[in-house]
């Protein structure tokens, strides 16, 4: 068998409707694992989970607010009847620019009930299913913004360095439980995101500060969303079973390499 496979394995999912999620559930359901793609974009993600099985995979789609508990523990409870759930990655999340005089008492909330409650609903819901599984895998989508001073980034990297600690802290409190809990954080990645930021933002420019944006990375440009779906897919593979409780920056150098922010 080859290696990396997810044969019989089962995946919840969130935020796959597009950028690294979208390619987060079709390399894994490439190796092998039907994904349950959990995202409020339902078109978004059905286009994902067409292509899924086309390609001869299986996949679902579920809408869900991941701020509404109630709501994550029913899907998730849905799902677990139908069949035990193996992996777990939290990647939902959203942006924000601005330092703290910048940020609202909204935006601050929003970013918190996306960034950190969402994932804690998830948490709080699967976990009881993997112990009375045996075990499960849980990988979180964290950021450089977690370990590293961005300008303009107060209330994500907050958000972001709590998704951090939430891994730590899940991975110590079930090893026992045969959970291994492990978290990426990406610098820039060339997503849709970034497209409609630069448009947005630089109309007439929006090479030009692509190229900037780009060049922040040591490496010199933007990560690719299948080159992150790649390290998902090995984390979450029994080729990983050693590793829980750490971080993995996908970053082209952005953290210990010199570079212009």
């Amino acid at each position: 068998m080859s290696n990396f496979r997810l044969d019989n394995k089962v995946t919840l999912l969130t935020g796959g409707a597009s950028g690294i999620g979208r390619a987060i559930a079709i390399k894994l359901a490439d190796a092998g694992s039907f994904v349950h793609i959990i995202d409020i974009n339902k078109d978004k993600a059905q286009e994902v989970s067409n292509i899924i099985t086309t390609n001869g995979g299986g996949a679902r789609v579920h809408t869900c607010d991941l701020t509404d508990q109630a709501q994550v523990q029913s899907i998730v409870d849905d799902i677990q009847n139908i069949h035990p759930i193996s992996i777990l990655i939290n990647n939902a999340g959203i942006g924000f620019v601005g330092n703290v005089e910048q940020t609202t008492e909204a935006d601050l909330d929003r970013l918190y009930n996306v960034n950190i409650k969402g994932v804690y609903n998830c948490l709080h819901a699967c976990i009881p299913h993997f112990k009375s599984n045996g075990g499960g895998v849980i990988l979180n989508m964290a950021s450089v913004a977690s370990t590293i001073g961005i300008p303009e980034r107060f209330g994500y990297s907050m958000t972001k360095g709590a998704v951090l600690t939430m891994t730590y802290s899940i991975a110590v409190d079930y090893l026992k439980d045969n959970i291994r809990c492990n978290s990426i954080s990406p610098a820039r990645v060339h997503t849709p995101f970034v497209d409609e930021y630069v448009k947005r933002n630089y109309p007439g420019a929006e090479q030009a500060e692509f190229d900037r944006l780009s060049a922040t990375q040591p490496i010199g440009r933007m990560a690719k969303p299948e080159e992150v779906a790649g390290l998902a897919l090995y984390l979450c593979s029994d080729e990983a079973s050693f590793i829980t409780g750490t971080d993995y920056p996908i970053d082209g150098g952005f953290l210990k390499l010199p570079h212009k922010l």
